[in-house]
């Protein structure tokens, strides 16, 4: 008999459990490809590119419920078309279709619902390069940086929450037995059971749909809720595709596949919003830009809102031993997949008379040139330029660009940047602006691509304090201090607790995700499974026990006899 989905993946799985209850890092899928090699593949994969190029201009196909039509929302900032028909379908049907799937998904239980989720995970995995390449064409990031977001390294994520999912239902009990403390103590038995939410709803973000939309995603199905699944506009096919994948692995295991469904529309219908206020819709999960994650939480009142803000990625400068290293982290943090990354720094608080460093005394006008000279070196080779910034696909990054340099002093002016493969994909280089400290109205707006603020401050007590005050009220997904001085550490630790934000210290050459040191996932970890789920506890008498009966006068005989 072939083993169930559990059993094919109990090994791979105990192991991320037991990573993660010991505070360690495991990525299976990264490092069972080595992301070197992974690299090199994806600059010289052919078969993936047939693949990709083989959806285009067709229907994608999903067979779901309630399909009124078909839409095209997509165009390649690469000049890549014809765009992709997706199905249009009634919400109220998606939505009623994955709740009559649930009480079976229920029903399976968390060992089979973890084991599928891998499945599913596994599958993904042997389309990286595709997913890759509907990342790169959707959302204009470079292609090895789209590697990094949708393949392997997304797939590690996607499994810490599998993992974490699966280990938080583990604990709940199936079998209660105590006593009770009136009526002479007597004997109770009972039951735990885990019971899902209901249906959750993915809001996709435009810039990384994988990255950030498959912890959610597989949390809420390992919990036991169906997903239905609303990608941005402009980035459809990374989730399509995995929609149809778990669809595939649902379908063939017995399950209904509307436990996962894409739901599409044009720009205009708004579909996200209407779902996020379904009154069946029980779990929202969204990460991007504060001002939806707070229309979310104010409208979306039926539903526990996993909400991860961007905000405003903040870096403290108070002195360094590594001033040029510094610089370099800086320059291609602002650069990299055109300011759309979790890295990206908006606000460098620096004090107005400088800070100290291994190059001696530098000011504000000496860090601001210097940037700038690190971002011209940094693009200064259209083949490098191009593996960096990757193209903006928004009107609102290019109106940000021009908007935010009337605001002050333009340190680095944005610019075209050409192309060396795609002379039509609109490259543009980072923008700084010199801010004082008073300019609050200006930096504590979120600004979407390369922008980036050079703030005077009076001192780095007030950096500080600017940290602590803007982040915790605006958010942001890290911040970031550079100093010399244990204590100014201390502090800005300090800080960064007061504002609920992750603190990354000294580090020059920032990763991807400064969260994801161990794969950390959004929201508030455990609390980010746990609240897919309620445990409904039920009680009884416990039966009687059969009496035993007295022994005989043969038996006690025999029994002394015997002894």
């Amino acid at each position: 008999m072939r083993p169930g989905p559990y059993e094919r993946h109990r090994e791979l799985l105990q192991s991320v459990v037991r990573a993660i209850a010991a505070g360690e890092c495991r990525r299976p899928f990264t490092e069972a490809t080595g992301q070197d090699a992974a690299d090199a593949g994806m600059r010289s994969t052919r078969t993936a590119g047939k693949v990709f190029r083989s959806l285009l201009g067709r229907p994608f196909e999903l067979g779901q419920p309630g399909e009124l039509g078909r839409v095209r929302t997509e165009s390649s900032p690469y000049g890549l078309a014809p765009p992709i028909d997706y199905p249009c379908c009634d919400p109220a049907e998606l939505v009623a279709a994955a709740g009559r799937a649930a009480a079976g998904w229920r029903a399976a239980g968390p060992h089979q619902r973890a084991g599928l989720a891998v499945e599913i995970l596994r599958r993904l995995n042997t389309r990286s390069h595709e997913l890759a390449l509907a990342v790169h064409h959707t959302t204009g990031q470079p292609l090895q940086g789209a590697f990094r977001a949708a393949g392997p390294r997304a797939q590690d994520r996607a499994l810490e929450a599998v993992a974490q999912a699966f280990a938080e239902s583990e604990r709940v009990p199936a079998d209660l037995h105590w006593k009770s403390t009136e009526r002479g103590g007597q004997p109770l038995e009972g039951t735990c059971t885990l019971v899902p939410r209901g249906v959750s709803l993915l809001v996709g973000c435009p810039d990384f749909p994988l990255w950030n939309g498959y912890p959610g995603l597989f949390a809420s199905l390992v919990t036991g809720n169906p997903v239905v699944v609303a990608p941005h506009p402009r980035s459809v096919l990374p989730l399509a595709i995995t929609v149809r994948v778990a669809r595939q692995v649902l379908a063939e295991a017995g399950h209904s596949p509307d436990l996962v469904t894409l739901a599409v529309a044009e720009p205009e219908r708004q579909v996200h919003r209407r779902l996020a206020t379904d009154p069946a819709v029980r779990i929202v999960d969204y990460t991007g830009p504060a001002r939806f994650a707070g229309w979310l939480e104010r409208h979306a009142r039926q539903a526990a809102v996993f909400a991860n803000r961007t905000g405003l990625n903040t870096v403290v400068v108070d002195s360094t031993d590594d001033y040029r290293g510094l610089v370099r982290g800086l320059a291609l943090a602002s650069c990299r997949c055109n300011g759309t990354v979790r890295t990206t720094p908006q606000n460098i608080l620096v004090p107005e008379r400088g800070f100290s460093t291994d190059e001696g005394h530098r000011t504000l006008r000496d860090l601001g040139a210097d940037l700038g000279d690190a971002v011209d070196r940094l693009l200064g080779h259209p083949a490098r330029a191009a593996k960096v910034l990757g193209a903006i696909t928004a009107d609102e990054v290019r109106g940000a660009l021009t908007d935010a340099a009337r605001y002050g002093p333009v340190l680095h002016a944005s610019g075209p940047v050409p192309h060396p493969e795609h002379p039509y994909a609109d490259l543009r280089s980072p923008l700084l602006v010199r801010l004082r400290a008073s300019d609050e109205r200006v930096y504590t707006r979120e600004w979407p691509g390369p922008v980036s603020f050079l703030v005077g401050t009076d001192s780095t007590s007030h950096s500080l304090t600017l940290l602590r005050r803007t982040v915790a009220r605006h958010g942001a997904l890290y911040a970031s201090v550079h100093s010399t001085d244990p204590l100014v550490l201390a502090a800005a630790g300090t800080a960064a607790l007061d504002a609920g934000v992750h603190l990354v210290e000294n580090l020059d050459d920032l990763p991807a995700d400064p969260s994801s040191a161990l794969s950390e996932l959004p929201g508030s970890g455990v609390s980010f499974v746990t609240g897919r789920f309620r445990v409904v506890r039920s009680r009884r008498h416990a039966p009687p026990s059969a009496p035993v009966p007295a022994p005989t006068r043969l038996e006690v005989d025999a029994a002394l006899a015997d002894v």
